[in-house]
């Protein structure tokens, strides 16, 4: 398990300690954005970088080396203890991840094989090499929560309208259920390998959660999350635990009593907003719209003060955007973005 720096200012915003300077980070900063990243995966699929540590470790050290940012996260994808498992499952370029077979019946939940960590051995690897390059730096592991994850099993790739996912969830709830054990049981696993590695957080994406009612939230995926978030606080109860969906701003109560501490936003909900509706026990993280990194640098200076003026008034902010890193984003204006939160004091 990780020894944990307490003088970094990320983990002191997770635990809402005071901070010397507002720590930041974004949501894939390691990737499509980055010259140096599109050249060393020339020629290399996406599932195939995540099996070769250390081209993961180079990956996931670039943001951090060019842009200044206060963490890094594990370069990886959701579906990658799908497919060590078993599961066939491709990432196709500008579609993304593709199932050959959708799971829509008991019998295809059964055939899914529980998670071995010796499968994942390489993602165990390139923890270790990472946290010995980044010195006190942290390091973010993540996992796909069960919802996306089983969307996208369902579905049979990405959707908009997730409409298999939820006829499924309310036609047939034992199935529905049984899958998203299954898939706890895979996600809990591939956290644990990064943890035992040396994480120093973790990141539980939810991606298309906000695709749902809160009363389906509720019913048929709180419960999966929840115990997969129990399951990492079991063995790492002082290690931070971030939770983030799109289109969440209704189920961030849900989202918040889950098991994280703390909770993400989305740029559709305003920080304080947010805080608010998580409650004073929990940070938040967010929450810049990705596209205004576009913009001219008056438009987004005046966002990211905008956000960081939010961010104090909750116990505890690290900046971030409210989705991921867009491709045909500049690098010099994520940086100029990171050079302003940490010369904004924080409250």
């Amino acid at each position: 398990m990780t020894a944990m720096s307490t003088t970094s200012e990320f983990l002191r915003a997770c635990r809402r300690e005071s901070v010397t300077r507002r720590p930041v980070w974004f949501m894939r900063q390691a990737g499509r954005s980055l010259p140096e990243y599109r050249k060393l995966r020339e020629g290399t699929t996406m599932l195939e970088s995540c099996r070769r540590p250390e081209m993961v470790a180079e990956i996931t050290l670039q943001p951090v080396r060019r842009l200044g940012v206060d963490a890094a996260i594990l370069f990886s994808d959701i579906v990658v203890p799908l497919a060590a498992a078993g599961v066939d499952v491709d990432i196709q370029p500008g579609v993304g991840p593709v199932i050959a077979e959708p799971v829509r019946d008991a019998d295809a939940v059964a055939a899914i094989r529980p998670l071995a960590a010796d499968q994942v051995a390489h993602v165990a690897e390139s923890v270790r090499l990472l946290t010995a390059e980044l010195g006190d730096t942290p390091l973010i592991g993540f996992a796909g929560a069960p919802f996306t994850l089983a969307s996208y099993l369902v579905e049979g790739g990405p959707s908009r309208s997730h409409a298999r996912t939820k006829a499924l969830m309310h036609g047939a709830p034992e199935v529905w259920h049984a899958l998203c054990e299954r898939l706890v049981q895979i996600t809990v696993e591939f956290l644990r390998v990064q943890v035992a590695a040396g994480v120093s957080a973790v990141q539980l994406f939810d991606s298309w959660a906000g695709a749902l009612s809160e009363a389906d939230y509720r019913r048929y995926v709180a419960p999966h999350s929840a115990a997969v978030l129990s399951a990492v606080a079991a063995v790492a109860p002082d290690l931070p635990r971030i939770h983030f969906g799109v289109g969440t701003g209704h189920l961030l109560p849900a989202m918040a009593e889950a098991g994280a501490t703390v909770v993400g936003a989305d740029w559709r909900t305003p920080l304080d907003q947010a805080s608010a509706a998580v409650g004073p026990d929990r940070a938040v993280q967010g929450n810049l719209d990705p596209a205004l990194l576009l913009a001219p640098w008056p438009v987004l200076e005046a966002e990211v003060r905008r956000i960081c003026a939010e961010g104090d008034g909750t116990p505890g902010h690290v900046f971030n955007l409210g989705h991921g890193v867009l491709p045909e984003t500049d690098p010099d204006a994520l940086a100029r973005v990171v050079e302003l939160v940490h010369a904004l004091p924080p409250a």
